[in-house]
């Protein structure tokens, strides 16, 4: 179960960097309001994530079932941040982009927060994902 738990965690982080590359090359982390999304828990997200993947591969081949727990306690946050990013997300979707003068008189262009560019079909596999990678670790860590 460990490792069908790297596989997802792994498919998971694909979606996620996916995610993160379109919403940084949409400009979602300068400050100027592009994004709905907040820098330090977009970045929160990704970092503790990273860190429990990391010390989910060190379980893997150590067999310590601290690092299982350790995992699962890194993985609340992570979806914790998750879930508040997908909510800001949702609502980002289910408003019409507003129309703002840029660039000069007579220009005008849709003032899109960058996560609008996120496609549905990644953002749901990554969610979806995500549980089953939460549910996997908590489970190997009670059979550690």
């Amino acid at each position: 179960m460990s490792i069908a738990a790297l596989v997802t965690w792994l498919a998971t982080a694909l979606g996620g960097f996916y995610m993160l590359g379109t919403w940084i090359a949409r400009g979602g982390a300068k400050s100027d309001g592009s994004s709905r999304l907040p820098v330090p828990v977009v970045f929160g997200h990704f970092l503790l994530a990273a860190a429990g993947l990391v010390v989910w591969v060190i379980y893997v081949f150590a067999d310590t079932p601290a690092l299982a727990w350790t995992a699962f306690v890194i993985l609340l946050p992570v979806a914790l941040l998750g879930f508040v990013m997908f909510a800001r997300w949702l609502a980002v979707t289910r408003a019409p982009a507003v129309r703002t003068a840029r660039g000069g008189p007579g220009a005008a262009a849709a003032d899109v927060p960058a996560e609008r560019g996120f496609p549905l079909p990644v953002v749901l596999g990554h969610g979806l994902l995500a549980v089953v990678t939460l549910v996997l670790v908590l489970l190997t860590a009670l059979q550690a």
